[in-house]
């Protein structure tokens, strides 16, 4: 016979029951139950299973019972990339149907057997089967505990501000993206009174000046956007840690994807992505995600989930789980075409800089080496010109759209100074370099040969012919 049900899992260590969703198989190899009788049975089986739960007792025969009895252990070994990007979350003994491909749980509610003990979830705001297997897997890539996605990277970013009290501080690196600085300039400080000091946190003289005794939060992206600087994640952990252990770092790992950097295992306390991008890979969803391995503050992310309800809908983190089975591949051909195309217009007359990091000429190459193994398809370049050359080449460009956002597999360009970073006040972009011969690139993964045909056409149509 085979019964399936679930139930509440009772947790040793307390006192009180977690919520906990596993499933238990009991089998018998001598019958097979109809439906007729198979009430009565149902209803002594979950007897049993209830003395199991009041004894504490359960772990050990759900590990015993899973019809792949050695699953639970395997998980916990660590794997690959690639492995886990296809593994990670999905274990099918969840579902009725074994099924390979995690569901799609549609339902905002949850059947309650009595009256306040739900089992496992009780509405999707809270908690969604679904949105479970998302958060599982990205907690698993970025080798953290814990896992929170939202409806998009700002409400996720909205999430972490809200840890920050009146009267409280935030060192922010100054040339990060442009709509996290508007969120903390015009909703952080401005409604809610926190002090707020950007700084150029590739110089680590400059964010010892800046920590002060209300600081609880620094906060960069690495490589930055779009200039990407990159900031040695382990000394700054370093500094803030010496200076004050209860202030959290925070790196946003958007540009980079848990597959060329891991923050946490740099000692960074939480990491941020636009699952919009990399993490999806395809443009056609909106997320966010911290992860990290603090319970306390896995506790308010969670609680913000509830509370504010920014939370992405299941069909959307299905589509999230079907990109990531690609993450690796589509990295390994990001960066073999971002890498091509920034040494071709390194040697390009028509164009005054490249920054990308994998190229020697970056001026935080070593840096990148020593916390990364590559580099996304992310590259930023000023060409000789002003912003009339910046129009002509953009609108020229065939292959490459004129797009804001990044991480797709098709490649996109635009200027920063009118578009990503419009809201950054103009003496602040200027200070920083985002000048209106800057372009940002989103190489994605078409063929590089292609692409620099595109570009070269471009270029010809502003400036005039190259190389």
């Amino acid at each position: 016979m085979l019964i399936e049900t679930n139930t509440k899992i009772v947790d040793p260590s307390s006192s009180s029951p977690t919520l906990k969703l596993k499933q238990l198989h009991i089998t018998s190899e001598n019958s097979k139950i109809k439906s007729n009788g198979a009430s009565d049975l149902l209803q002594t089986k979950l007897e049993e299973i209830e003395e199991i739960v009041e004894n504490n007792k359960i772990e050990n025969k759900i590990e015993n019972a899973f019809t792949n009895g050695n699953h639970i252990e395997n998980a916990k070994k660590r794997r690959n990339f690639s492995t886990t990007a296809i593994h990670a979350g999905i274990v099918p003994q969840r579902w009725d149907m074994h099924q390979v491909v995690p569901p799609i749980s549609l339902s905002t509610t949850y059947r309650q057997p009595n009256p306040g003990e739900p089992i496992g979830h009780d509405y999707s705001r809270a908690g969604n089967p679904t949105r479970d297997v998302l958060e599982e897997t990205i907690a698993a890539l970025e080798e953290g505990k814990f896992a929170r996605v939202y409806a998009s990277g700002l409400s996720a970013t909205s999430a972490m501000a809200n840890w920050i009290n009146t009267g409280e501080h935030i060192i922010l690196s100054d040339d990060g993206y442009g709509g996290t600085q508007r969120l903390f300039r015009t909703v952080s400080q401005a409604k809610h009174g926190v002090e707020l000091s950007f700084v150029d946190l590739t110089k680590p003289e400059e964010l010892r000046k800046a920590l002060k005794s209300n600081t609880r939060l620094v906060w960069f992206e690495s490589p930055s956007n779009p200039l990407l600087k990159v900031v040695d994640i382990r000394l700054v952990v370093q500094i803030v840690k010496e200076y004050d252990p209860n202030i959290l770092v925070v790196v946003d790992n958007t540009f980079m994807s848990p597959f060329f950097q891991k923050p946490l295992l740099l000692g960074a306390d939480a990491v941020l992505h636009s699952i919009t991008k990399y993490i999806n890979g395809h443009s056609d969803v909106v997320m966010g995600v911290l992860v990290t391995n603090n319970k306390e503050l896995d506790k308010h992310l969670n609680f913000q989930q509830l509370a504010v309800g920014a939370i992405p809908s299941a069909f959307d983190t299905y589509l999230v789980i079907r990109g990531i089975k690609t993450l690796h591949l589509r990295m390994k051909q990001h960066m073999e075409n971002a890498l091509t195309i920034a040494r071709w217009l390194e040697e390009d007359a028509r164009i005054e800089k490249v920054l990308y990091p994998e190229l020697e000429s970056h001026p935080q190459h070593l840096i990148h080496k020593k916390q990364s193994s590559g580099m996304s398809g992310m590259i930023s370049f000023y060409l000789r010109g002003g912003i009339e050359e910046s129009r002509i080449f953009l609108s020229n460009l065939k292959l490459f759209l004129l797009a804001e956002s990044l991480g797709g597999y098709e490649s996109l360009a635009e200027l920063p100074s009118v578009m990503t970073h419009a809201s950054v006040p103009a003496d602040i972009r200027k200070e920083l370099g985002i000048g209106d011969n800057l372009i940002r690139l989103s190489v994605g993964c078409e063929d590089s040969q292609d692409l620099i045909d595109d570009l070269d056409q471009a270029l010809s149509a502003a400036i005039g012919r190259g190389h």
